[in-house]
């Protein structure tokens, strides 16, 4: 079937939608007085409040996929469900929604590092979408959603200046466990599954090459959770006022 007919299409225009009329209801919340007044603070705060939605949503579901399917964990290429291919074009249409809102909102210079990220995702994604193999792979990519909920907890709360709040104090030490658990330790059997795949011409190199893309932009992440939150006095003044959406 030519790509343009894929069934797969309505399945991704669907859910990009989806988070599109999210981020339409989000805009109607009321916003915490630190955000209000900076229209940068305030496009930060309904961006990350779509992310967390989609976290906790993609995250949930992910582990429901494991378990329903235990198989993919070890075969990643082959493993396959109906309910882990509909997560994984969920997602795929979170990443072209956010894609399209920060170069919408003109924050593409000031947020490249997202758009990077993103476009690996969805090259990745689009593999299992497109070619329904690595669905397996994908599910377990899609692990680190459950971090990302502490995650985008601990950003808002340092939007809205709120650092010194017992919860984000709590938070900072419940999200350097989920780093672990549910992002760096999928990322290593993730990687370690696919070095297989050195030296061929499959779809599995291509997917290797994003994978070791990702693990170094992690630990680049990792090293600024740890600067920001355990060595804060190692951070220049300045990242504390720009880094929002990465420290």
């Amino acid at each position: 079937m030519p790509p343009l007919l894929h069934p797969a299409l309505p399945l991704l225009l669907g859910a990009t939608l989806t988070f599109r009329a999210i981020r339409r209801a989000i805009c109607r919340l009321p916003l915490p007085v630190h955000v209000r007044a900076d229209p940068l603070r305030t496009w930060r705060w309904h961006n990350l409040l779509v992310s967390f939605s989609h976290s906790i949503v993609s995250g949930i579901w992910a582990l429901l996929c494991i378990w329903q399917t235990p198989d993919m964990l070890v075969e990643i290429e082959t493993a396959w469900s109906l309910s882990g291919y509909l997560l994984v074009c969920f997602s795929a249409g979170y990443f072209i929604h956010d894609t399209v809102d920060i170069v919408a909102s003109g924050q593409a210079r000031a947020s490249w590092e997202y758009l990077v990220h993103h476009i690996m995702a969805m090259g990745a994604f689009f593999s299992g979408i497109f070619w329904s193999s690595f669905v397996g792979g994908g599910v377990l990519t899609l692990l680190v959603e459950v971090s990302n909920i502490f995650l985008t907890i601990r950003m808002m709360m340092k939007i809205s200046n709120a650092q010194d709040h017992l919860l984000y104090r709590v938070n900072k030490y419940v999200n350097l466990v989920m780093y672990f658990l549910f992002r760096l330790a999928p990322q290593a059997y993730l990687t370690h599954f696919f070095l297989r795949y050195v030296g061929q011409r499959t779809l599995g190199t291509f997917l290797l090459a994003v994978l070791l893309m990702l693990d170094m932009m992690i630990l680049i992440y990792f090293s600024r959770l740890l600067r920001s939150d355990f060595c804060p006095e190692r951070v220049p003044r300045r990242q504390h006022k720009d880094k929002f959406l990465t420290e």
